[in-house]
Order: structure tokens, then C-alpha cells, then sequence
């Protein structure tokens, strides 16, 4: 293990943590909040940290997997720990835990909260709330491959660690000229969906904040009732943009230097908005009694489901109190999730295709056993390794979901609330149903239970290997 940069990373996460702090102050500047103070104490904190351990670059500058994993695995942890203090300072947040869970949750994206009344928190805080969706939607780590010169296929390595999905691959010579354009992309569709929520009236702080959270599909709100008090253009100008960032940003890629035919092959985009919209008509003509006509029941179930599949977690109704087949159909998204290499989180809908086309390849080797078949995506054929580790994963998956779940247990609520609660934490998704339903929140769970679930945000938004490698003694040995 090659500490030195592993400390040096941490000391620009703490930097660059410190600077986006810059902008919960001037919200409290023009609002004229004390609140602010606590973001200027922790910008202090952070900079007497950060630049002593950055001030000096490490003569060994090597980074291989390992780094990448533990550097990607303790810049999130100190991320969310440094984000909470302002919580904690200001005396918007009392409980240590609450803060690292509500801050664990923006940068996870997974937007479950444990506020009962978010329209008492300051401007500034709403904002910073709202701007952790943003920064861990594409990844901070991702946004210092920009910045940062190694070697040993490092950007590779640290890319691989944070971007979600089964397998990631460079789009440029260079992984920091991928990262840069990718950053753009994003930064660019935030803009416009920013304009496009100010052309219908909206507030701009509302826009900025609500943009913020669908952009990262993270899914805080900054009024009790989520987006259901916004207009029905509002709400579908959100409900576009979520399915947008939904989708694999290596697609927009293509779109940007013109390379259509790849753009639009992708297998994993055309099964992403298949599901949706099957699922929409589904929740239509199941839930249509509860609304006034066929459009109004279209337009909730399709928010609701982007909502979901996205891992977004914005919600315009209380769909806990839809007919059960409508519920079913949304705890099943919550596990399929956006695309790889999107903002959304889940088991991604690349693995669902890997798995299904396994199933299929070993049931015509049941019937041709001499046959040689290969599971094929976009119709070239996957690498054995990316379908052993797809398979590594979802049992990994099963594993901590259970034991989440029989740790959650221990607080005595109802099966439907414990499972939803797990299901809405390890894949980033923010409420669930019944007692953490649209309209509940996570401050009925113990501290205990709080800690489990903070964990399960941090694996799922990690694709739980990275985490999961800190407990591993031979990950520590130094070379």
C-alpha cells in the first residue's frame, strides 16, 4: 500500500471539499444567516488538514487498484464526515449521527433523510444539502483525475473505483480528457435544466437546488411535501431531466463528437427506457382511479417511476397509499436502477442484462452441451471476467442486504418498513414505503440502525467493493 498517496488524495478531497463550501457561505451572505459561520469554521478545519498533507507531492506517485479502492473508499468517508460538521455547528442537525446520516445521504445521492420539517432549516444549508447530490452525482474523485498527474494507470484505477456500474472503459487516449468532457456534460445539462425551471416560474432557488438533486439523482427536497406543490411543467421538466441523467453519460458522449450509430446501439439505454415505460403504463392503469383522468395518472406514474429507477427519490404523491401491484412495481425498480456510468444508483441495468442473457446461454447449453455460446452486449461479446464479477456482486449484493436486514430488525418495526428501508438505502434511492414512505422519515430508526443503513449508502453508491476492502488485513500490507 502506497500510504502517501493515499494521504495525499485525502488532503485534495479535503481542499476541494473547503472550496465548494464557498458557496453555502454566500448563500448565508445574501440571506443573512449566522448559519453561515459553521461553513466558515469548516472551511478553516478543512484547510489546516488539507494543505499540509497536499503542500508536498509524494516521491512515490504509483496508484495502482488498491490505492484506488481504499483512496476511493476514505475520500467518501472523510467527505461525509467533513460535511456534517456545518449541521452539527450551526445546531440545524444535534445528533452526530443524524449529521453524518443526512450528509452520507446527499453525497451518496440517496436522498433519505431524518429532518421531519426540512422548511426549518436555513437557506444555506437547504443549498448545501441540495449541492452534496451534485458533487457525488458524477464523483469528486472523478473531478480530481482532472487535476491530479500520476502514474501506474492510476486515473484508470480511480475511475473504476467510484464510477458505477460492471465495467468502465476510457473514451479518450487520456482517462483526464474522459473526466473533463464528462464533467462538461454534466455541468452543461444541469444549466439547462436550471433554464428550463426558471422559464416556468420557478424560483431560482428552488431551480438551482432542485436541479442540484436531480442532476446527482439524489432527490432532496427543500419543502415538506417534496415536488408536489410545483406545476405540472415543472414537474415534468424534472421528470425528463431524471430519466436524462438516468442514462449511460458515455451515450452523450458519443451524441457530442457526433458518433450517432454508437450512441444510440446501446442495448442497456433501449432496456432502460423499455422498463420505464412498461412500468408507467403499468402504475397507469393500475393507480388511474386515484387521479383525475388518464393524463394526470400517466404524468404521476411516470414522474414516480423516473423518480424511482433513477434513484432519484422526488416524490408528487404518496404513492405508499397506491393499489399493491403499483408498489410492486416500484420496489422492483428501486433494485434495477439507472445505467451504468449514469448518476442513478441500484444494481444497474447492464447487470440485469448480463444475468439475463447468463440465464439464457446456460439454458441452450442444457439442450446443445457441445455448443460454445458467449453472453453478448451491443452484440459484442462480454469478457468471462466482467460476468463472474456481475455474479460476485449481486451475490455480495444478497449478503449485505440480508444482514442489513436482520440488523435493522432489532428496532421492531414493521417487515414492509425494515426491507423498504434497506432496499431505499443500498441503492440509493431515499424513501420507501409504509414508516419511510414519501411522506415518513429515517429518525424512527435507532442510532444503531442509522450506522447500518450509513454503511449501506456508502457500499451502494460504492458498488460495495471498495468499502468492503477496508476490513481486509492484507488491503493495509505496505510494499
Amino acid at each position: 500500500m502506497n500510504y502517501s498517496i493515499v494521504f495525499y488524495i485525502i488532503g485534495w478531497i479535503l481542499n476541494i471539499e473547503a472550496a465548494f463550501m464557498i458557496l453555502p457561505c454566500v448563500t448565508a451572505l445574501i440571506y443573512q444567516e449566522r448559519s453561515g459561520w459553521a461553513f466558515v469554521i469548516t472551511i478553516a478545519a478543512c484547510l489546516c488538514i488539507g494543505i499540509p498533507l497536499t503542500v508536498k507531492k509524494p516521491s512515490n506517485r504509483v496508484f495502482y487498484l488498491r490505492e484506488g479502492f481504499v483512496s476511493t473508499a476514505l475520500s467518501w468517508i472523510v467527505l461525509s464526515c467533513v460535511g456534517a460538521l456545518p449541521f452539527l455547528i450551526s445546531g440545524s442537525i444535534s445528533n452526530p449521527v443524524d449529521a453524518v446520516f443526512e450528509t452520507v445521504s446527499g453525497f451518496t445521492t440517496t436522498g433519505a433523510s431524518i429532518l421531519a420539517d426540512v422548511e426549518a432549516l436555513p437557506y444555506c444549508m437547504l443549498f448545501w444539502r441540495s449541492f452534496t447530490h451534485w458533487i457525488g452525482g458524477m464523483g469528486v474523485l472523478v473531478f480530481l483525475l482532472i487535476l491530479l498527474p500520476m502514474t501506474g494507470g492510476s486515473h484508470m484505477n480511480l475511475m473504476k473505483a467510484e464510477s458505477p456500474g460492471p465495467s468502465v472503459s476510457r473514451l479518450l487516449p487520456k482517462v483526464s480528457s474522459t473526466a473533463r468532457i464528462l464533467y462538461q456534460i454534466y455541468i452543461f445539462m444541469t444549466l439547462v435544466e436550471i433554464a428550463l425551471l426558471l422559464l416556468g416560474g420557478m424560483p431560482l432557488f428552488d431551480s438551482i437546488t432542485l436541479s442540484f438533486g436531480t442532476a446527482g439523482t439524489g432527490g432532496f427536497g427543500i419543502k415538506n411535501d417534496s415536488i408536489a406543490g410545483y406545476t405540472v411543467y415543472q414537474q415534468v421538466v424534472i421528470t425528463i431531466f431524471m430519466i436524462l441523467f438516468g442514462v449511460n453519460f458515455n451515450v452523450y458522449f458519443f451524441i457530442l463528437f457526433k458518433k450517432f450509430r454508437q450512441a444510440f446501439a446501446s442495448e442497456e439505454v433501449r432496456a432502460y427506457l423499455i422498463i420505464i415505460l412498461v412500468s408507467t403504463l403499468i402504475i397507469t392503469f393500475n393507480a388511474r382511479g386515484l387521479f383525475h383522468g388518464f393524463g394526470e395518472a400517466f404524468q404521476q406514474a411516470a414522474f414516480q417511476v423516473g423518480s424511482i429507477i433513477t434513484t432519484t427519490g422526488y416524490a408528487t404523491t404518496d404513492f405508499n397509499l397506491w393499489p399493491q401491484t403499483s408498489r410492486t412495481v416500484l420496489v422492483l425498480l428501486m433494485f434495477i436502477g439507472a445505467c451504468a456510468s449514469s448518476t442513478g444508483g441500484g444494481m444497474k441495468v447492464s447487470r440485469f442484462l448480463i444475468l439475463f442473457k447468463t440465464v439464457v446461454k446456460e439454458l441452450r447449453m442444457l439442450l446443445h452441451p457441445r455448443s460454445i455460446k458467449k453472453v453478448r452486449i451491443d452484440d459484442k461479446p462480454v469478457e468471462h471476467e466482467v460476468v463472474r464479477s456481475t455474479n460476485v456482486f449481486v451475490f455480495t449484493y444478497i449478503l449485505i442486504f440480508a444482514a442489513s436486514m436482520l440488523l435493522l430488525t432489532f428496532d421492531n418495526l414493521d417487515l414492509t418498513t425494515t426491507f423498504t428501508a434497506v432496499a431505499a438505502t443500498l441503492n440509493n434511492i431515499g424513501p420507501g414505503l409504509e414508516l419511510v414512505g414519501p411522506t415518513g422519515n429515517f429518525s424512527i430508526f435507532s442510532n444503531g440502525s442509522k450506522l447500518v443503513m450509513i454503511f449501506d449508502m456508502l457500499a451502494g453508491r460504492l458498488e460495495l467493493f471498495p468499502l468492503l476492502l477496508l476490513f481486509m488485513k492484507s488491503t493495509w500490507k505496505k510494499f
